[in-house]
C-alpha cells in the first residue's frame, strides 16, 4: 500500500506522512480506519520502527489520526479532509510566491492550473 523511495531527498517519515494524507484525501483511508501497526509497517517497508512512529506522531499532533492505547492508530473523523485541503492550499500559495519571484506572469500560471484541471487525472 505504501511506497517509499529510499533514493529521495525527502525523509522517509515525510514520504509516509504525505502518502497517508493523500490516501485520506482521495478516500482510500476513511475516518476511523485502522492504520497498520508501527512494527508491521516498518517491517513491510524495511525501515526502522522509529521512522514510522515519528510519522504517526506528527500526524496525530496535526489531528489527522488518533491513537487508542493498546489498539493502534486510526484516521480521525474531525474534518480531516478540510484540514488537508487547507494545508495543500498553503503549500500552493508558497509555490506561487516562489514562482512570482521568477517574474512568471499571472496569466501563464493560471493557464497551467486550467490545463491541469482539464486533464482530469488525479
Amino acid at each position: 500500500m505504501f511506497l517509499i523511495n529510499v533514493q529521495s531527498k525527502t525523509p522517509i517519515f515525510e514520504q509516509l506522512k504525505k502518502q497517508i494524507l493523500e490516501f485520506i484525501s482521495i478516500e482510500v483511508l476513511q475516518p476511523n480506519d485502522k492504520l497498520p501497526s508501527v512494527r508491521s509497517l516498518a517491517s513491510e517497508l524495511g525501515v526502522n520502527p522509529n521512522t514510522v512512529s515519528k510519522a504517526y506522531q506528527e500526524l496525530e499532533e496535526q489531528g489527522y489520526i488518533y491513537t487508542v492505547k493498546g489498539k493502534g492508530c486510526y484516521v480521525s473523523d474531525n474534518q480531516t479532509d478540510q484540514q488537508i485541503r487547507h494545508e495543500k492550499l498553503k503549500e500552493f500559495k508558497k509555490k506561487v510566491q516562489e514562482i512570482k519571484k521568477y517574474n512568471i506572469e499571472e496569466e501563464d500560471l493560471i493557464q497551467v492550473v486550467k490545463d491541469v484541471y482539464k486533464e482530469g487525472n488525479l
